[in-house]
């Protein structure tokens, strides 16, 4: 379907192309899901199932949950305007959120049914018919999610991954309604109730799972170890890069990126080179990332001897300390009184239990920089994910 109904299917950090990704794929989860609330609507008001109902009222939220779909991704496509300068990018992680929500109702409801059902049974017929029905719509289930999963990979979509195990959470849930409508066919074992709880169960965790990938960008989330290695080789390829430190990266929407990194450079290089240099490599990671990249310039003084003693004292005092921490942005201030002044940043994971107050006193004790001159050390909170 995307090849045929996509221009360019294959470019998905498109904007474009990944928008008519998320379309298709929540007109098609529209039809297949009111097709299967109808079917399954009948074969339950025939054998008198509530599992098979409650399975039914699933693909109808089913299909609410694709409309909503389908309009955040069409929403989150627009471009930035004066009320949201960043894009609506993040409409598609609030879409996939109110699909979670949607589920997880369907579930609750279902599982009152179930248990009111457990008190009050009522017998439940079963045919050829009704068994072929419930086959069929395991058969289309599978079809979607093979489908919305293949395209949330593609896009890296947590919207179309919500709609994907929602798909594979319904081939569990029908599998059980056909297997407790089939043991009350053979054995006359009613079972509906026990078996409508436990399809509401699964419904409820695959809402609740689904919300989870959708909270997590909402809310902010580090980004993956892949790229943050990927922008570290892409800045560290340039000639006359020391280093890179700091990357620090928020999306507001799955195409819609900025990105703010500290890159090290010779001190003694020549300004408007350097200056040149920083605007090729944002102009390469916006190319490569659909991002804004802002770049600032951490100018490192070598083969100073000072600067390299201190430097060393420095390193062997952390390695002594915690092998996990480190520091960047080392370098001397020269100040108009004549005095100087050590700056550097200490890189300390999230959750690490030592106090910040506690590793700056005892790198200045190890290294006796405070008989030398005067020291100022900030704390950096890891911001990266790969520490």
């Amino acid at each position: 379907m995307a090849k045929r109904l996509i221009n360019n299917y294959d470019k998905v950090q498109d904007p474009g192309v990944r928008q008519r990704y998320g379309i298709i794929s929540g007109a098609m989860g529209i039809a297949f899901n009111f097709f299967l609330f109808i079917i399954k609507l009948l074969a339950g008001v025939i054998s008198g199932s509530i599992s098979i109902l409650g399975d039914a009222f699933n693909n109808l939220s089913d299909a609410a949950s694709s409309i909503v779909t389908l309009i955040g991704f069409k929403l989150s496509g627009q471009e930035a305007d004066a009320e949201h300068p960043f894009g609506h990018g993040r409409l598609e992680y609030v879409a996939g959120l109110i699909v979670s929500l949607l589920i997880i109702i369907t579930g609750v409801e279902l599982l009152q049914q179930s248990v009111n059902r457990i008190f009050h049974p009522e017998e439940v017929d079963f045919n050829y018919y009704i068994a072929v029905i419930l086959i069929i719509s395991i058969f289309v289930k599978l079809i979607m999610f093979q489908s919305n999963f293949s395209a949330s990979k593609l896009i890296e979509s947590a919207t179309l991954k919500s709609v994907a195990i929602d798909s594979i959470s319904d081939v569990v849930t029908t599998s059980i309604v056909f297997i407790s409508a089939l043991i009350n066919f053979i054995f006359k074992l009613n079972i509906d109730g026990f078996a409508g709880i436990l399809v509401a169960i699964l419904i409820i965790r695959s809402g609740w799972d689904a919300a989870r990938d959708t909270i997590n960008p909402l809310l902010g989330e580090p980004p993956s170890k892949e790229l943050l290695r990927d922008v570290s080789e892409t800045v560290n390829s340039y000639d006359g890069v020391l280093g890179v430190h700091d990357i620090t990266i928020h999306n507001y929407g799955p195409t819609r990126i900025f990105m703010s990194l500290h890159v090290e450079v010779p001190s003694d290089r020549d300004l408007i080179s350097v200056h040149d240099m920083i605007d090729f490599i944002e102009n390469e990671l916006h190319q490569k990332y659909h991002c804004i990249a802002v770049i600032h310039m951490d100018p490192v003084v070598e083969g100073d001897a000072e600067t390299d003693e201190l430097k060393k004292k420095i390193s062997e005092a952390l390695i002594k300390l915690d092998s996990k921490l480190s520091f960047h942005d080392f370098r001397i201030i020269h100040r108009h009184d004549g005095r100087k002044t050590l700056k550097f940043d200490v890189v300390v994971p999230y959750d690490y239990t030592l106090s910040d107050t506690f590793i700056i006193d005892y790198l200045k004790r190890y290294s006796l920089i405070k008989d030398v001159m005067d020291c100022e050390i900030t704390i950096d909170k890891e911001k990266r994910a790969d520490k």
